[in-house]
């Protein structure tokens, strides 16, 4: 598989528009989703807080019916003198009497005395306890002669009452004859009313942290289980199975005020889910089929638009093998057709370019040359002028004068080769690189520098094999060993010693050259290499280290020096390894 960084311009841009196409629709339908989902909740928030209005009304309604019903029976004056007799039969008999044509369905009558024992209990499911009585009554005592209101769980069972008292004159004022208890019963039939009544909402009812009824099925009711009856602070998500709920839930209290029970109001997400689903899956269509035409469209454009860059790539492709006369059709006067304007002059400024620099190189050799034969002449003109000096003022033993002509020769042997040198690179003839011994080219070097070094008591050790050989231009490398040695010399002041070593790597042979001397000043390595740096030497040009680091380059090595030696100062060369077969050189 390709790497991002090999991929055409084509398929990069093709890749950026699929990418950028692809965040932007999943970011508007996730926005449109999430704002979707959001409508949906509030509406099922606000249908849930409807229907806890519809069912507080409808609540009210069921109290108020009960409420009238009992107050129209204790003031029932058959009913009244009926209690009066204290016959727990005929107080059974009379109530039942009046209670027939005004019970409801699901709902439940009682009466009791006083301290609430029963005395009388009609309905399906009847509101006595195991003991006989109904605790509620004394509960509601502290309220009368008002009726008390409220809901009470008795073995499993919820129900919501009216507790009415019935008093009788006497002289000795008002008496407490009995209590009627009127309610209904809360069971599944209850939940399915209010569910009808209220335009879907699911209605259940909880006593003793058990459901005990509810619209809902049981397996629902038990997969909501106890996150009903947990901590729950207004409209709360449940879950169930597959469907999520919004649930509001409310306390029921009984007749001290304390909370009997709770009723949850859910509304299911099923029907705004499928809408969701349904929007989902549009989304998705709409976004395939505008996937699918911006790509489209943008295959077509990049082709459009990179017909012009793959032009410009191939005719890149013409500049780097040097085919400068090429030129691009300019078909349009956009920035690709002024970019195409500017890649055929840069062209024509190349190919001016091209004949200005082989004329200026052809100059500059011939100059950088002449200023190393300049440079060079001095050392062997020095040692002509000496020695013909000496010569001709003195006569000394044939040995002597044997020796000063030997000076005088290899000098001007020396200034014969650099002259050819001069006349070679004028005329554009490379110099002639040979295969020749390392060793030898440094002790030809240090002869022409040897008297000067007798004088100031310098010594050399060379550490070079005579098999290690380099393939150079070996009167020009000699000249760069002798400026090293000259420098060194100058350098040291005295008595000292320079040091040469050589060994064999896989990028040619390393030489390094290294004095006894006091070293380099710091502040004049980064430009040592520089020309006209004479740094602190007295009587030089600045051109010796310039022109031997650019003869090495020339021969294919390198040069430079090493910033922090132990002591002195320590050039390194690297020069092209030789072929096994040593060509035989001139001295």
């Amino acid at each position: 598989m390709k790497s991002p960084v090999a991929l055409s311009l084509r398929w990069k841009f093709l890749a950026a528009t699929s990418v950028s196409l692809v965040l932007l629709f999943l970011i508007t339908g996730a926005v449109i989703e999430n704002r979707s989902t959001h409508i949906a909740s509030n509406g099922l928030e606000q249908e849930a807080q409807a229907s806890l209005h519809a069912y507080e009304s409808l609540w009210r309604a069921r109290t108020d019916v009960l409420a009238s019903v009992s107050l129209a029976l204790s003031g029932m004056s058959d009913v009244r003198a009926a209690f009066g007799t204290r016959d727990a039969a005929t107080i059974r008999d009379t109530a039942g009497e009046r209670w027939a044509p005004l019970a409801r369905e699901g709902a439940v009558f009682a009466v009791t005395d006083p301290l609430g024992q029963v005395l009388a209990s009609f309905g399906d499911r009847p509101l006595t306890s195991p003991q006989g009585d109904i605790p509620a009554v004394r509960s509601a005592s502290r309220q009368f002669p008002k009726q008390a209101t409220g809901f009470i769980a008795q073995s499993g069972d919820l129900y919501q009452v009216v507790v009415t008292p019935v008093y009788v004159d006497s002289a000795s004022g008002s008496a407490l004859l009995n209590v009627l208890v009127a309610g209904y019963f809360v069971d599944a039939p209850l939940a399915l009313r209010l569910k009808e009544a209220t335009g879907g909402s699911e209605f259940a009812f909880g006593a003793l942290d058990e459901v005990v009824a509810s619209s809902l099925g049981p397996a629902k009711v038990n997969q909501l289980g106890a996150s009903l009856f947990g901590r729950m602070a207004g409209i709360t998500r449940l879950n169930a199975g597959e469907t999520d709920y919004l649930c509001l839930r409310r306390s029921l209290v009984d007749l001290d005020g304390r909370p009997a029970g709770y009723v949850w109001i859910l509304r299911s997400f099923e029907s705004s889910q499928a809408a969701i689903g349904v929007l989902r899956r549009d989304l998705l269509m709409v976004w395939a089929g505008a996937l699918f035409a911006a790509l489209a469209l943008a295959w077509l454009l990049a082709q459009r638009l990179l017909r012009p860059i793959a032009a410009l790539d191939l005719a890149a492709e013409q500049v780097s093998r040097q085919n400068y006369s090429y030129r691009l059709a300019v078909t349009t006067r956009d920035e690709l057709g002024r970019l195409a304007n500017a890649f055929n002059r840069m062209c024509e400024s190349i190919q001016k370019a091209e004949r200005d620099l082989i004329r200026q190189e052809r100059f500059s050799t011939v100059s950088r040359l002449s200023s190393s034969l300049v440079h060079d002449l001095r050392n062997p003109l020095a040692v002509i002028y000496a020695s013909s000096e000496m010569l001709a003022e003195a006569e000394y033993s044939p040995a002597h004068v044997k020796r000063l002509g030997t000076n005088i020769f290899r000098s001007a042997a020396q200034v014969k080769f650099m002259l050819e040198d001069l006349v070679d690179a004028s005329r554009g003839r490379p110099g002639k690189t040979e295969t020749c011994s390392l060793a030898g080219i440094v002790r030809s070097a240090w002869e022409y520098v040897a008297a000067r070094a007798d004088n100031a008591g310098v010594k050399v050790e060379v550490s070079v094999t005579d098999d290690c050989t380099v393939a150079v231009e070996r009167h020009r490398i000699e000249r760069v060993f002798m400026n090293l040695f000259s420098n060194a010399i100058e350098a040291m002041d005295g008595a000292g010693t320079v040091t040469v070593t050589a060994t064999v790597g896989g990028s040619g042979v390393h030489v390094e050259v290294q004095d006894t001397g006091p070293g380099i000043d710091p502040r004049v390595l980064p430009d040592l290499f520089e020309p006209l740096n004479v740094g602190s030497k007295r009587g030089g040009m600045g051109l010796g280290l310039a022109l031997s680091r650019q003869t090495v380059l020339d021969n294919g090595g390198e040069m430079g020096v090493d910033p922090a030696p132990a002591a002195g100062a320590r050039f390194w060369l690297i020069l092209p390894a030789g072929s096994t077969t040593q060509e035989p050189t001139a001295p």
